[in-house]
């Protein structure tokens, strides 16, 4: 269900490798919320590090969405950038396995298969 590589580099340089392997793969960066950040701001004493990527391809968001528009809520791709015990790591949910747990439509089958392999090859790049 989860695709999470080890890095050896830093925090910083896994974010910047993945935001650089994101736009090579012809998807777009939509969004990246820093939620380390955000709890900290809140008083909580969170002391690993975690950005989140939205990413989205706009033809492949269009061939989900006009099979079935409840998939929105499933969109966009989001990759991980985290630290868990002094390691960084890089990782997301399968968009295959997410949507055909939502959908058993052929077409999103081949579709998310598509943006899965797409996906992880933008981890193993800014690996």
């Amino acid at each position: 269900m989860y695709y999470i590589v080890e890095t050896p580099k830093s925090f910083e340089q896994a974010v910047t490798d993945l935001e650089t392997a994101v736009a090579r793969n012809g998807f777009g960066v939509l969004h990246i919320h820093d939620l380390g950040a955000t709890l900290r701001s809140k008083g909580i004493a969170f002391e690993e590090q975690c950005k989140v990527f939205e990413v989205c391809n706009p033809v492949q968001a269009a061939k989900v969405l006009s099979a079935d528009m409840r998939l929105n809520m499933a969109l966009p791709c989001r990759i991980s950038v985290f630290t868990e015990n002094m390691t960084t790591k890089i990782g997301l949910i399968k968009p295959a396995q997410m949507l055909s747990a939502l959908s058993d439509d052929a077409s999103l089958a081949q579709t998310a298969q598509e943006v899965e392999e797409k996906t992880m090859l933008m981890i193993d790049e800014a690996k």
